[in-house]
């Protein structure tokens, strides 16, 4: 059994964990829930010193072997979902710290890629602005209908992306590092010989890779070119696949199309970063998994979770 006598609940930046599980069946158990609706930032290890449990909202917050260091009190960290690339297991391991995951719901963030992919190619954001500041049709947009849609990984939530593009009537291809044509046919999809091969065919390059050290960055300026000044990037999975620089300065220049963002290398977006002002860009606040559906699954897992390690028989452990 794991003594945990104070849970601290992160990232809450919505006011609204409090609502989705049964909290009271931890604190029945002795032990004190507590909500942070803001990212502790710097204040981290001073606002969570003394806590035994954690629980992450996926890879809003990072914990790397120092951080998990500075936290001695802590035995279980839960983080939603069944993957983080911002826990550090090792290090996590190393010191006695169970790490638990929680199920999730599949389709929120592939229908918020879509919902991004459409609003840039009719540019819906400023078309907004602009009837709202009483003013009308202000630029012609493009139909998805026989576009080329280039999918990079072609894994559960890419297969999902190619039947919405076939849906709309595009050509969808695909590339990843290890795909074989076998699996691309599987999702009705043409492979492409290389990223760049993909980037040249594509009217629209959507990214849906596991960030690791052999794909951060994959999608630098060579592909972006290779994109070009037609071409829209779409990002719901990592920032850290894209060099974001090279991609800001492409839609500065002009040589880069456009970009629907939902995913960016500091979260929250610090006030006067550069993407903000960048051309051509339909941004969301990293709201892929924040949906009805996905929250009914994490907080009453997150519970179950800590439950079990109460009774010493952990669940959905990671690692």
């Amino acid at each position: 059994m794991v003594a945990i006598r104070r849970l601290a609940v992160l990232d809450d930046y919505t006011h609204v964990a409090a609502s989705y599980a049964d909290w009271d069946a931890l604190r029945e158990r002795g032990v004190e829930v507590e909500f942070h609706h803001e990212p502790l930032g710097d204040r981290l290890i001073d606002a969570l010193a003394g806590v035994d449990a954690i629980a992450a909202m996926r890879e809003r917050t990072p914990f790397d072997a120092s951080t998990i260091a500075a936290l001695p009190a802590l035995r279980l960290l839960v983080t939603t979902g069944m993957a983080n690339a911002s826990i550090d297991l090792a290090a996590a391991a190393a010191r006695g710290v169970t790490v638990c995951g929680t199920p999730g719901s599949a389709p929120g963030a592939p229908e918020l890629t879509w919902a991004l992919l459409l609003a840039a190619l009719r540019d819906l954001p400023a078309e907004e602005r602009r009837l709202r500041d009483g003013l009308w049709q202000g630029g012609v947009g493009r139909e998805a209908d026989g576009l080329t849609l280039g999918i990079v990984g072609l894994g559960r939530i890419g297969t999902r992306i190619a039947r919405y593009a076939h849906a709309f009537g595009m050509d969808v291809r695909a590339w990843s590092p290890h795909l074989d044509d076998a699996r691309a046919a599987s999702a009705d999809a043409r492979r492409a010989e290389s990223l760049i091969a993909l980037a040249e065919s594509a009217d629209v390059l959507t990214l849906h890779l596991r960030l690791a050290p052999s794909t951060r960055e994959v999608v630098g300026e060579r592909v972006l070119r290779a994109l070009g000044p037609d071409g829209l990037l779409v990002n719901t999975a990592r920032a850290g696949l894209v060099d974001t620089a090279a991609m800001i300065r492409g839609l500065e220049e002009g040589w880069l199309g456009g970009a629907a963002l939902d995913v960016f290398d500091d979260e929250p977006i610090p006030a006067g970063d550069p993407i903000l002002a960048a051309p051509r860009t339909v941004l969301s606040p990293h709201l892929g998994y924040v949906t009805t559906a996905s929250y009914r699954a994490f907080y009453p897992a997150i519970v179950e979770d800590v439950l079990a390690c109460l009774d010493g028989r952990p669940l959905r452990v990671i690692g």
